[in-house]
């Protein structure tokens, strides 16, 4: 019986250390909350410069779920705020079928501002870093709650770029 638990304990250890070698070898690291730059954030104004309806709403929804990913609690009195100006919403056309439009690339540019007790910090065209597509050649309906998850999956990465750089920097 002993044998097999000495087997056991080396496959298990062998098993964490090859996990280990592979999660340091491809970017990832396990951060704990203590070593994060802060633990509350505020999230401001979100300006929509563009013509797409509720932009502002879907940014600032993506950014209080993407900082509570990372446990930083959003908080209306926070002293860290994050406000945005969402300048750049883009719908390409990529392909069409018998004359109706079939699949389509979303593209989100916004600025970022963080004002804390220190003064402010910019952050320049942070984007979707991957073109959002999607496909309909159904109804009205169906293409228009595609295009919103689209527009939804866009901001999440607008979201995680601009999180990523606030605590990783």
């Amino acid at each position: 019986m002993g044998k097999r638990y000495q087997v056991l304990a080396l496959w298990i250890i062998g098993i964490g250390l090859v996990t280990g070698l592979l999660l340091s070898g491809c970017g990832y690291s396990i951060h704990r909350q203590a070593d994060l730059p802060f633990t509350e954030i505020q999230i401001g104004i979100i300006e929509n410069n563009t013509l797409e309806p509720k932009l502002q709403d879907k940014l600032h929804q993506a950014l209080t779920e993407e900082f509570m990913k990372n446990g930083i609690m959003v908080s209306s009195v926070a002293d860290k705020k994050l406000s945005a100006v969402v300048h750049t919403f883009d719908m390409v056309i990529l392909s069409e079928k018998e004359e109706i439009t079939i699949d389509f690339r979303i593209f989100i540019r916004a600025d970022f501002t963080l004002e804390d007790r220190s003064g402010k910090k910019e952050f320049r065209n942070i984007e979707s870093p991957f073109f959002v597509s999607f496909a309909s050649s159904e109804d009205l309906s169906t293409l228009l709650a595609k295009r919103d998850l689209a527009e939804e999956k866009a901001m999440e990465d607008v979201a995680m770029r601009i999180v990523g750089a606030l605590i990783y920097r």
